[in-house]
């Protein structure tokens, strides 16, 4: 629910020290974290965790980064996500960490560690590139040197109220939280597969798989964006997380005498789900890009950030009762490929980039 007022501070004070103080709180929290001694003090530790990483991650990261490009906006985002997905290749070390050290230990590192790293990054975060004589993409401004950069920058660019009214912005939004509520459910795919019959080792080996797919979908965008239309990469992305989600709901299932066997669905489920996710992260981003400009773009990244983390909420939640009533997470995901399937249509029927300037120009 911060997500939208980071964007509003950042427009402010810039990303240099909206980081800085979300860096600090987020190290803080860590290290607090491994204080605690009661229930009370974890919930406590997590807010002020919340807190930190909206404005020392994620938003501050991709406004900054959206706001210096835009022709190779899907590029830049793509790499950065990149980033993102790799740091899940530390988790093994992470959990080696703590069957050595123990949890508080690790934490307590990692809090130091995010002030290190944090830190130092947040000294390179620069505002608007027209305050460096830049326009994006590093390229020189060919405006009047002596025009007010902030004037530069929002030439041709759209308020938040008209881009509150526009049909696209709703849509798109209730497209991503659609998205959201699918994969909002990924901590959920291990037991999900043991549940289903799947060994344990196998299981991890497709989560494995499904990282990779990850990296390699949030890569992909930067090097195809430019070729084919984000419309129908999205389209694909979607297509490619519904298949995803049917066949791990699929998995060992039984009708009659007819068994779909784990060893085919396992790796469609994987090389498809994680494909489609990481692939989806990037192209989301560039598109509210594409659409609505540089002036309000943390803004608006952080609305859609808010309404998807409301349905992302409720996945989980959703899957975990589905399990208690039914004893399986089969139903849960037969009815989360429903739903990104549905989403299909609603990206079909956006309005193209033209459409939707023309009429917020109106």
């Amino acid at each position: 629910m911060i997500s939208p007022f980071v964007g509003i501070l950042l427009e402010k004070f810039g990303p240099r020290k909206v980081m800085f103080f979300g860096v600090f709180v987020t190290g803080l929290s860590f290290i607090l974290m491994s204080k605690i001694t009661t229930l009370w003090h974890f919930y406590a530790t997590i807010s002020l965790l919340t807190i930190g990483m909206s404005f020392g991650t994620f938003i501050v990261l991709v406004a900054t980064v959206g706001d210096w490009f835009n022709r190779k906006r899907k590029l830049a985002l793509s790499i950065l996500m990149s980033a993102s997905g790799a740091g899940g290749f530390a988790v093994p070390l992470l959990v080696t960490s703590i069957e050595n050290f123990g949890w508080r230990d690790v934490i307590f590192g990692v809090g130091i560690g995010f002030w290190l790293i944090g830190f130092i990054s947040a000294s390179f975060m620069r505002h608007h590139p027209e305050q460096y004589g830049l326009s994006p993409d590093g390229n020189k401004l060919i405006d009047d040197k002596n025009e007010d950069p902030k004037i530069l920058r929002n030439k041709n660019e759209f308020s938040v109220k008209k881009i509150l009214k526009t049909r696209f912005f709703w849509q798109f939004s209730l497209v991503l939280a659609f998205a959201q509520l699918v994969t909002s459910t990924n901590l959920l795919h291990m037991p999900a597969l043991t549940n289903f019959g799947v060994s344990i080792y196998v299981a991890g080996l497709s989560i494995a798989g499904l990282a990779l797919g990850d990296l390699v979908g949030r890569l992909s965008i930067g090097v195809i964006g430019e070729k084919i239309s984000s419309k129908k990469m999205m389209i694909l992305s979607f297509s490619l997380l519904t298949i995803g989600a049917f066949s791990l709901a699929l998995v060992n299932f039984q009708i009659g005498n007819l068994v779909f066997d784990s060893k085919y669905l396992v790796p469609t489920f994987a090389l498809c789900w994680g494909l489609g996710f990481g692939s989806s992260i990037p192209l989301r981003l560039a598109i509210l890009g594409d659409y609505f400009g540089r002036k309000n773009y943390g803004t608006i990244v952080g609305l859609t950030s808010t309404i998807g983390a409301i349905f992302s909420a409720i996945g989980p939640i959703f899957a975990g009762l589905a399990f208690d009533f039914t004893g399986s997470y089969r139903f849960a995901f037969f009815f989360l490929g429903i739903t990104i399937f549905l989403a299909l249509p609603l990206i079909f029927s956006l309005q193209s980039i033209e459409t939707v300037k023309k009429i917020l120009r109106d």
